[in-house]
């Protein structure tokens, strides 16, 4: 769990200017803020240190060739805690959530995409098979993201705390590769060094040169090259992973919308621009969008769905779930693993390379 920590005002103007760019040095965050250099880097790792903020490091799955899916999953109550436990643990998942009910739980899970690599990963059997024969799991449904439409570049109510002077000049410094055809087809490229730089940065977006040359093998010159080049060609992004109950809104609720094919392109742009959207996709399955909202209570999120919400064109229904808690955000589970978790032994395998994945 993490500590009992109050945001002050200049800790939201870091937290943004992470959100900006999550590998910027602290003297050049201190420069946009007006605040000593000593005082942005104490003030980052007091929060890392305890779990209230911390950088990761994301992959967008489908540069590399994968898939990334919202999976539900109802299972019987005294299940629901070591099943949990268990995904968190996964390199493979994200976003746990076990909802308020009790008895069902979503998450964030990438897969190889269909094909002779997917059939051989894992031991041949995919994840969404290992759920459907652990003892307790009453149903699986899982839904394929087509489109992120919302939330890829930071939740709004953790994005407002610099004007956009201040913002520009962090993008306007913000380091690029050359513009060279060869250089950018290498940056596109993803091998095993690359999956070991990106589980590294998942565990810390910040790490410094040193640790991530040693965790591949490359020089620190290409290290950074190989980052900038990720990121330049979007396979690379990072995230703040904070808590939004640390901002005032602490209730966390999931959005199932069944959309008409005329209306999806509207919907889509209006959640772009709703404050209370943290993340959004077209996704396949019976409901086309899924989002998840941050709001302060259950009379806010009865006006956003009852007046945003309601306002928008070919909704035809609207499933709302309410989050418990969240076992695991964006990056890997940093926490001591649970002893709960090797109850359900299927649920243990991890998937290499894959800890890297788009936030929402």
């Amino acid at each position: 769990m993490t500590q009992s920590v109050t945001l002050d005002a200049l800790d939201r103007r870091l937290i943004h200017a992470l959100q900006i760019d999550g590998r910027a040095s602290f003297s050049r965050i201190a420069d946009v803020l007006g605040a000593p250099e000593r005082t942005v880097a104490r003030r980052y790792h007091r929060l890392r240190s305890a779990l209230v903020v911390r950088v990761t490091g994301l992959v967008d799955s489908g540069r590399i060739g994968g898939l990334d899916w919202f999976v539900r999953i109802d299972c019987a109550p005294d299940s629901a805690d070591a099943l949990t436990a268990a995904l968190a643990q996964r390199d493979d998942t994200s976003w746990i959530a076990p909802l308020a009910d009790g008895t069902r739980l979503t998450c964030m899970v990438r897969t190889p995409a269909p094909g002779p690599a997917a059939a051989s990963a894992d031991g041949g059997r995919p994840l969404f098979d290992h759920l459907l024969r652990t003892p307790g799991i009453r149903d699986v449904e899982a839904a394929c993201v087509l489109r992120p439409v919302a939330g890829v570049g930071g939740w709004a109510g953790r994005t407002s705390a610099l004007d956009p002077s201040e913002q520009a000049a962090l993008l306007s410094s913000t380091p690029r590769p050359a513009d060279d055809p060869d250089e950018l087809a290498e940056a596109s490229g993803w091998g095993e060094a690359e999956a070991r730089l990106a589980g590294e940065l998942a565990r810390d977006g910040r790490a410094d040169v040193n640790r991530l040359a040693s965790v591949t093998g490359w020089s620190a010159a290409t290290v950074r090259r190989r980052v900038a080049g990720l990121r330049a060609t979007g396979v690379l992004h990072f995230e703040v992973d904070v808590d939004p109950s640390h901002f005032g809104f602490p209730l966390e609720a999931l959005l199932w919308l069944e959309v008409t094919p005329a209306a999806l392109g509207e919907v889509a742009q209006a959640l772009s621009r709703h404050a209370a959207v943290a993340f959004a996709a077209v996704v396949t399955g019976r409901a086309s969008v899924f989002a998840m909202v941050q709001c302060r209570d259950t009379d806010a999120l009865y006006d956003y769905l009852s007046v945003e919400l309601a306002a928008l064109p070919g909704i035809g229904r609207i499933e709302t779930a309410l989050v418990r808690r969240r076992a695991k955000r964006a990056g890997p589970l940093l926490l001591p693993p649970s002893s709960a978790a090797t109850t359900t032994p299927a649920m243990t395998a991890r998937r290499p390379g894959g800890r890297g994945r788009r936030r929402p």
